[in-house]
C-alpha cells in the first residue's frame, strides 16, 4: 500500500544495492511492515544500468510488482518522497502487457474557482517502456493505474501481450539507510544523518501516526513543504506495533 495509493492483486519483490558498509537503502511508505528486501539479481542489475545511463544518476533501490491481469491496479498517488535523494528522478519500467498510467493533478493546484476541473492525462506503458517522474511532477500530480476490465477481444495485441501480465520495476535513488542486522536506520530521511549517527529503527506508536500524516500531507498539497515535514527525520520502520507471541 502506498498513502492512499492502494495496491491491489500484485506481488511485491524489493532489491536493492548494498554499500561498501553494508547497509541497505529503505524506501518508507504506508504498510504495517516493510517488505523483506533483497538483493539485485543480475537481470535487475543490467536494467539499472540501463536506468542510469538514461536518467544519469545513479539508483540503488528498486519495487517489482506483478500486474497478473487487467484487474491488478494501484489507486491514485504521490510517491512519498522522504527516502528519496531530493533532485533525483523516480523510474518505471514496464515490462510485459501494455497498461495505461494515469495522471491528475491534485485538486489544490487548480484555481479556487469550483467549475475548475482538474488535468488529467493517459501515459501508455508499452513493454520495454521507460516512465521518468521528475519530483516535482511528483509533488503536483498524483498517478495511478486503474483497472482495464475490457473485454480481451477490444484490446490491442501490446494490452494482450505475455496474456496480459505485467512486471513494473519502479527504481529511486535513496538517501535513507538501515545496518545490515536492520536495526539502525541513518540517512536523509532518519534522525541520524550520518552511518555513525545511526539509531534504534522504531515500531508504530506516535511517531508512526506522525509518519503517516506527513505522508497524507504529500498525497494532498500541491504545494507540499518538504523540510517541515519531513526534515527532522523519523526511525519508523514498521508502522504497526510488535505483536508480541
Amino acid at each position: 500500500m502506498e498513502g492512499k495509493g492502494v495496491l491491489i492483486g500484485t506481488a511485491v519483490v524489493v532489491s536493492h544495492l548494498a554499500s561498501a558498509y553494508l547497509s541497505f537503502p529503505i524506501y518508507r511508505h504506508p504498510a504495517d511492515e516493510s517488505p523483506q528486501l533483497h538483493p539485485f539479481s543480475p537481470t535487475v542489475s543490467l536494467i539499472r544500468q540501463r536506468v542510469e545511463n538514461a536518467l544519469g544518476h545513479p539508483v540503488n533501490h528498486v519495487l517489482i510488482q506483478h500486474y497478473r491481469n487487467g484487474a491488478d491496479y494501484i489507486s491514485e498517488h504521490s510517491d512519498k518522497t522522504i527516502d528519496v535523494v531530493r533532485g533525483s528522478k523516480i523510474v518505471n519500467v514496464s515490462l510485459g502487457a501494455q497498461r495505461v498510467m494515469t495522471l491528475r493533478t491534485k485538486k489544490d493546484v487548480q484555481a479556487e474557482a469550483p467549475s475548475t476541473q482538474r488535468s488529467y492525462q493517459r501515459i501508455p506503458l508499452p513493454h520495454n517502456s521507460m516512465f521518468v517522474l521528475g519530483l516535482e511532477t511528483n509533488a503536483k500530480w498524483l498517478h495511478a493505474i486503474r483497472t482495464d476490465k475490457r473485454p480481451e477481444k477490444t484490446k490491442s495485441d501490446a494490452e494482450r501481450f505475455e496474456n496480459g501480465e505485467r512486471i513494473s520495476l519502479t527504481f529511486r535513488n535513496i538517501g535513507t539507510f538501515l545496518s545490515a542486522d536492520q536495526a539502525r536506520i541513518y540517512g536523509q530521511g532518519a534522525k541520524g544523518k550520518t552511518k555513525e549517527g545511526a539509531r534504534p529503527v522504531v515500531r508504530g506508536g506516535s511517531d508512526a501516526e506522525k509518519l503517516i500524516v506527513a505522508f497524507g500531507n504529500e498525497n494532498h498539497q500541491s504545494d507540499f513543504d518538504w523540510d517541515e515535514n519531513y526534515g527532522e527525520g523519523s526511525d519508523v520502520l514498521h508502522f504497526s506495533p510488535a505483536i508480541n507471541a
